[in-house]
């Protein structure tokens, strides 16, 4: 027996150093090897691995004479932070991490235990795509791959952390996900690498240059989080875990508070300009609101006229959308709707509860938002709000325009609970539209055009656009003291908490694409 263990452990020995020179050349490029990615994840000692002494089947071109442990991915679950989190990590040293057949049995293995124990998932993704050699057999992992990540969403928390290149196919398993992030330089996604681009198109391009992590953060939008090197990119994924519910039948983990619930936040009476003309940054308004300043915004670079960024108050998680009046003036676009629209859908998934803060004043006209599909686009985020059922609480701090102050979380669409600052402008357009449509006539016949005009406009605003309008009408449940929003958001949530929605029975809708 003393004999049968010591060979066990030579083997264990063997399956997790790997080859030394391939372990310098990791290293060399600047990129950690997977067995120290998943060290610096999961808490200390915490990691149970499956299947290490797993090996490859395949036949031809070689691949019988090189049969390593782990087959290129390692897979297993520990804790963050003592809440269970499964795991996968490609090993860049085996194959350049290629998925072949019991590569990919592997990671549907730990998908499966995933799903059936209820626990997030994370993949350390590090591969070189299918692996060749086995040709379709590969392909055929992929499938697999891609069919549990659907299974899996909405009802396990999925994150991919893009650490090297990612090509082809397998750049649609991190698209099924909930969060990508990815680390500068080092890693990149694309459906066509810059040689097949070149072939085809003639265009000259870097890797990173066409699928790099600020391409993905601030270009197409793939990549939620984008950070400078592996260690700060894996921290932050602990921290996004700790937010997150285990699986869709769980609340978010909630912490104790140490930041009063009633602080009150009269900075905001200076942070946010009475002139509807005058832009702000709304971050400082989220961070004077939420407990000790601290939220973690999603998809921070990317359509960034509005804001999608997950934070606590009272100690407990909400997920926060605002309008930012410093980008486009807040406008909604097709991609500010679409990351809206993703966002408010991942929430109501997870029970995490909806603040909405409105300072909208349209959608964006243009050509090219009409014939992108902006009616389509945005009714993608007027969806996601109508059939969430997590507690919605809105606050409208300046204006809200038009169809844009509908499709925010307005009352009429579902919005639990309206509030509303006294600078609030709630209305179909502004008074100087809005004035040139209704009065047009009276002011082409005028003596005084001009003055007529501005006669007309300040006749407007007093009879259809003061701060009470709305809230006479049953469309605001209250206007309130911006220094009183942390507690007024704070208590309805309290009240909400316990908040039951039935739902028509229905195998899914049918969101607009």
């Amino acid at each position: 027996m003393a004999e049968r263990v010591a060979e066990l452990a030579r083997i264990r020995q063997e399956a997790q150093a790997g080859a030394p020179a391939a372990t310098e050349a990791q290293h060399a490029k600047g990129k950690l090897t997977a067995r120290e990615r998943i060290a610096l994840l999961l808490d200390e000692g915490s990691f149970k691995e499956v299947e290490q002494l797993r090996r490859h089947r395949a036949t031809g071109f070689g691949l019988e004479a090189k049969k390593p442990y782990t087959d290129g991915v390692i897979t297993g679950w520990g804790t963050v932070e003592g809440r269970t989190v499964f795991v996968y990590a490609h090993d860049f040293r085996i194959f350049g991490g290629a998925l072949g057949e019991a590569h990919a049995t592997k990671i549907h293995k730990i998908m499966d235990m995933a799903i059936a124990a209820g626990a997030p998932l994370v993949s350390l993704n590090d591969g070189a795509g299918a692996r060749i050699q086995e040709g379709v057999s590969a392909l055929a992992g992929y499938g697999g791959i891609f069919q549990r990540n659907t299974k899996a969403s909405g009802v396990i928390p999925q994150i991919s952390v893009m650490l090297g290149p990612c090509a082809g196919g397998a750049a649609y398993s991190p698209a099924l996900t909930d969060f990508v992030f990815m680390v500068r330089d080092t890693s990149q996604m694309f459906i066509t690498g810059p040689d097949v681009v070149r072939a085809v198109t003639g265009e000259e391009i870097t890797q990173n240059g066409l699928g790099g992590a600020d391409v993905h953060a601030e270009t197409s939008g793939v990549a939620h989080f984008a950070y400078d090197d592996e260690e700060t990119c894996i921290c932050e994924v602990r921290y996004l875990i700790t937010m997150l519910p285990s699986n869709n039948r769980e609340n978010p983990p909630s912490t104790p508070c140490q930041d009063p619930v009633d602080r009150g936040c009269e900075r905001l009476l200076d942070l946010v300009p009475v002139d509807g003309n005058r832009p702000y940054d709304m971050r400082e308004v989220i961070a004077e609101i939420v407990d000790d300043g601290e939220h973690m915004e999603v998809h921070e670079r990317w359509a960034t006229n509005v804001i999608t960024t997950l934070a606590r108050l009272g100690g407990h998680v909400v997920g926060i959308v605002a309008s930012q009046p410093r980008s486009l003036a807040g406008v909604l676009d097709i991609h500010a709707s679409e990351k809206a629209a993703r966002f408010v859908r991942l929430c109501d998934a997870f029970s995490i509860p909806l603040v909405t803060l409105v300072d909208v004043p349209g959608f964006l006209p243009g050509v090219d938002q009409e014939h992108g599909g902006i009616i389509r686009h945005g009714a993608k985020l007027l969806y996601a709000y109508c059939d969430a059922t997590v507690p919605r609480v809105s606050v409208v701090l300046r204006k809200a325009y038009g169809g844009a102050y509908i499709v925010m979380d307005s009352q009429s669409i579902g919005a639990d609970l309206t509030y509303a600052w006294p600078t609030n402008e709630i209305a179909v357009m502004g008074a100087e539209g809005a004035a040139n449509v209704v009065f047009r006539r009276q002011i082409s016949e005028a003596e005084d055009p001009e003055a007529t005009r501005q006669q007309l406009v300040k006749e407007y605003k007093a009879e259809l656009m003061h701060p009470y309008h709305a809230a006479e009408r049953g469309l605001v449940d209250d206007v309130i003291d911006p220094a009183d929003s942390r507690a007024v958001l704070v208590a309805a949530l309290g009240m909400l908490r316990r908040k039951h929605a039935a739902t028509p029975a229905r195998k899914h809708g049918n969101p607009p694409m």
